[in-house]
């Protein structure tokens, strides 16, 4: 060992540094052009709704809860239960369905406490006599509140029930308590870019032999039910519906992007934006300020308050008077009540101002005076009366065919999926410079303004919405503050992936979310000159771990793209793919002059291989555990076995194990050049660096790598500080470099994809 030492003073470890000495120089150099400071062209502070209270769901004027907030459920993701397959399962051995995904019991009623009282599970034939999955159809009196706080998902159904496309994507009807009954139901939800099948038993809560939630006015009519029983399967108990908006259910029922604005402060071109949605098939709804002391209080105009009303028509009238002809903005309302309770002001059923239409027009617009629930109001009195109306866009496969010839439009819209993960890509809003761009980044390209645009602007709708936050609460993990940035990019601008620090110095935002708030989702429209932008998601703070989808609704044609790096190595490649310098400009690792070095090497590799000439992992962990005490500080124990294995299959093209003393040579050439990219990153000599800089040390090294494999390596080899130590510094390295290798050896044309055997991807993947 004595032996072994000297060797490495003399020869291995002058070796490793003398490559780190040959860049230290111009590495130094461009670090201090990164972390000098300079004059930052200001932005204004983003502002967060009620920052100091970041655990409480904000209820605001850009954000409205309906029913009581609860801490909610969670359970793993479950193995795909199939409806068909389990009912003939159930109908051939003649028995009925229990759901062991989620059981009648108190574990799927609630977790926060115990019932307090005794709760019994029903099947509707046990209820009822005669029980019906509809009776005389559907329709909003279906829906009834129970004794859960989830109005909001009632009032979202309520809605559903209005479009029977829309209905019967998230209810099937295929399923009865009659034909091919075995007791199992199943029901659609959208979840996060995906529709998802939920299947579930019937058997439902009950006290005293009534159900004691969601429920229909029919008492043997159970589609509601059992409706509300799927989406509490979904997010892992009953308890978890307590509290909620409308909004987010409506978007779990369609797939759409929902906004809403306070009429109080409505933008001027609102009438245009309820006109274009109507073309576009979307919902809408409206709603007057409950009064606390009074259930669902009338006004002397007639309306309801604290009620939903559905939008059902948004048009110009023409209207001609004996001293003018002109066109007058008009809305047609419905109470989902469907009787009696209607407006009562002008325009109202039979009042004298309809004497002013032509009769083509009351035909055109299907004008009616029955008492069913539908009236039509002026839309300046539309602002004046009511105080909140909600937007629900469809995304573009709700369209059916027949709804697109009979003159209905569509959105654009585009979708990624991503993650914040701390110390690498949760960089935090635009008050942490340093880690803001860090966030994921996204490219959208607007082409074409909007048709009859007199300012040749482009509409967009930006949703970011964080995932699975509901179904965690019991976890106490609640919503995370979140919004978005958005910054005009010019063609040079788009050489760059992603953007850096110096870009986010000199440029201000041209748009961004109204707040930093702690919802499901923040949305928000924009009327944009056509051209680049780029879209900025992220948190309020920086190191907050959460899954996002963002999504973006043009009137226009609109691509979007993810400004992330391309994965591979970098510029500096030479002829056989392998990384031949450090990144930027930095000298490629020079060996001290060639003899006496060589020399020294290669006695060291034969003290060390013995009578085999060949190096193993023990041996050589041996070598490096003395040879790079200087940068293991943060883990004194030396190398793992792992680590050195690695770093021996990295190289072993036979896979013996082994290395000779070529393959031993290249690999103390990578480890010297990997020492050296580390040192310059942490300057504090802690043996770590931080998360957020393994990017550009990775780059450094000559390795571009993605968001996704990034948040990868620091989920596998960070810690939960999110630093780096020199280690696992290295096995990222290592990793990098055998699975690059494994694929460009596969990738004989260079196109960027890869045919691999199952045999031959598990042989080298298994050994690295």
């Amino acid at each position: 060992m004595d032996e072994i030492k000297g060797f490495f003073k003399q020869a291995g470890k002058e070796f490793l540094n003398a490559a780190g000495d040959a860049a230290m120089g111009a590495a130094k150099e461009v670090m201090g052009s990164v972390i000098n400071e300079i004059f930052i062209k200001k932005e204004a502070e983003t502002k967060r709704i009620l920052p100091s209270i970041k655990n409480m769901r904000v209820v605001s004027k850009r954000t409205q809860l309906l029913g009581e907030t609860a801490a909610y459920s969670h359970r793993p993701r479950q193995d795909i239960q199939d409806f068909d397959t389990i009912r003939q399962q159930c109908l051939n051995s003649g028995s009925l369905f229990e759901d062991p995904l989620f059981p009648a019991s108190d574990e799927s009623l609630m977790f926060s406490r115990r019932p307090d009282r005794y709760i019994e599970w029903l099947r509707p034939h046990e209820i009822c006599d005669n029980p019906q999955f509809f009776v005389e159809g559907y329709s909003r009196f279906d829906v009834q509140q129970g004794e859960l706080g989830d109005c909001w998902l009632l009032a979202a159904a309520a809605n559903l029930t209005q479009d029977s496309n829309l209905f019967f994507r998230v209810v099937p009807p295929d399923q009865s308590f009659e034909e091919n009954y075995a007791g199992i139901f199943h029901f659609r939800f959208w979840q996060y870019g995906k529709w998802v099948d939920v299947v579930i038993d019937d058997r439902l809560p009950t006290s005293r032999g009534e159900l004691m939630y969601m429920h229909s006015a029919e008492r043997n009519e159970f589609w509601s039910a059992l409706l509300e029983k799927a989406y509490a399967k979904l997010h892992g108990s009953y308890e978890a519906l307590k509290g909620g908006s409308t909004c987010e259910a409506m978007e779990d029922f369609t797939g759409g992007v929902t906004e809403w604005y306070d009429l109080k402060e409505a933008p001027q071109n609102l009438f245009s934006i309820l006109a274009k949605a109507a073309e576009r098939n979307s919902m809408m709804g409206c709603s007057l300020e409950a009064d606390p002391n009074v259930l669902e209080a009338e006004t002397p105009e007639g309306l309801i308050r604290g009620h939903a009303y559905s939008i059902t028509k948004v048009c110009m009238i023409d209207i001609a008077t004996p001293n003018r002809q002109g066109k007058i903005p008009m809305i047609r309302l419905r109470n989902p009540w469907g009787n009696e309770a209607e407006w009562n002001g002008p325009w109202s059923d039979g009042s004298p101002e309809w004497r002013y239409i032509p009769d083509d027009q009351k035909h055109e617009i299907g004008l009616n005076f029955d008492r069913d629930g539908e009236f039509w109001m002026s839309f300046q009195d539309f602002l004046h009366y009511f105080e909140r109306v909600e937007i629900c866009n469809l995304s573009p496969d709700s369209l059916t065919e027949s709804q697109q010839n009979d003159g209905k439009r569509k959105w654009e819209m585009s979708m990624f999926e991503g993650e914040w993960t701390p110390g690498v890509t949760a960089g935090g809003c635009r008050n942490f410079l340093e880690t803001f761009w860090h966030n994921p980044q996204y490219v959208i390209t607007l082409e074409d303004p909007d048709e009859e645009d007199d300012d040749g602007k482009c509409t967009v709708i930006v949703a970011l919405m964080q995932k699975n936050r509901r179904s965690k609460r019991n976890l106490g993990m609640e919503c995370l503050t979140i919004g978005f940035a958005i910054y005009h990019l010019n063609e040079r601008d788009l050489q760059v992936r992603p953007q850096g620090l110096s870009f986010f110095k000199y440029r201000s935002s041209v748009a961004r979310s109204p707040h930093f708030i702690n919802t499901r989702e923040v949305t928000a429209r924009f009327k944009l000159p056509p051209g680049h932008y780029l879209i900025v998601p992220s948190t309020f703070d920086p190191n907050e771990e959460g899954e996002f989808i963002i999504r973006v609704f043009s009137e226009s044609q609109m691509d979007m793209e993810e400004n992330d790096d391309h994965v591979g190595y970098g510029d500096g490649a030479d002829n056989d793919n392998r990384p031949g310098g450090l990144y930027p400009n930095m000298p490629s690792p020079v060996a001290p002059p060639v003899d006496p070095q060589k020399e020294a090497l290669a006695r060291l590799f034969k003290s060390v291989a013995g009578a085999d000439m060949e190096v193993d992992w023990m041996e050589l962990k041996r070598i490096l555990d003395h040879s790079l005490r200087d940068v293991m500080t943060a883990t004194p124990e030396g190398f793992s076995k792992d680590i050195c294995r690695s770093m021996v299959a990295m190289l072993d093209v036979d896979k013996s194990g082994k290395l000779g003393l070529e393959e031993f040579e290249a690999l103390l050439t990578d480890i010297a050049k990997w020492k050296a990219v580390f040192k310059i990153y942490d300057v504090h000599q802690t043996g770590r660096i931080d998360g957020f800089q393994l990017r550009q040390a990775l780059n450094s090294a000559g390795y571009h790598l993605n968001n996704r494999i990034l948040n990868a390596l620091v989920h596998r080899y960070g810690s939960r500080d999110g630093k780096i130590a020199f280690d696992d510094f290295l096995m990222c390295a290592v990793k990098i470099k055998t699975f690059i290798d494994i694929f460009k050896d596969k990738d004989t044309e260079n196109t960027e994809t890869a045919t691999f055997t199952m045999d031959e991807w598990i042989e080298s993947t298994i050994y690295s």
